[in-house]
């Protein structure tokens, strides 16, 4: 294999997914076999706080339930990520303990859909992720960009 084979790919896109605010961390092993887009961005996506942030994002226009806030990150994200109900449920829990949001039953006598809005709370919350989060976004920018150009060319 020469110099110029998949390895300084590997290493670049290695390199610009590291973030300025955690520039000596390494970069994480590369998933093997025929996963879905989801699987390999979603781990980093949780940790990097991603879905909290989609979801106040999306209930700051208007209250919405689990399923709908799951079918709306997948056509927002084409179907690149999908979230799994035992991924959102928990974190809608999590963000109404925490008093992000709060959620009320759309027929409280047969607890049907619980319809989620957010909170002052959870609006302050959204402005810090907004922050917090570009830099690990524009990082996964730069890696799909490396990727499509050393595959298609510039």
């Amino acid at each position: 294999m020469s110099e110029k084979g998949p390895k300084p790919l590997v290493d670049a896109v290695a390199e610009a997914t590291r973030t300025a605010d955690h520039p000596g961390a390494k970069p994480a092993r590369p998933k093997r076999g025929g996963g879905r887009a989801s699987d390999v961005f979603g781990g980093e996506m949780r940790r990097r706080d991603l879905f909290p942030l989609l979801v106040l994002h999306l209930i700051r226009s208007e209250p919405s339930y689990g399923n709908h806030l799951i079918e709306a990150i997948e056509s927002m994200t084409q179907g690149v990520v999908s979230v799994n109900p035992n991924t959102m449920y928990p974190l809608l829990r999590d963000l109404e303990s925490r008093g992000m949001i709060e959620g009320d039953w759309e027929h409280p006598d047969k607890r049907t859909r619980r319809f989620y809005s957010i909170t002052a709370e959870g609006e302050a919350e959204y402005g810090r992720l907004v922050e917090e989060i570009e830099p690990f976004l524009d990082s996964v920018i730069r890696s799909i960009t490396l990727i499509k150009s050393e595959v298609y060319g510039d």
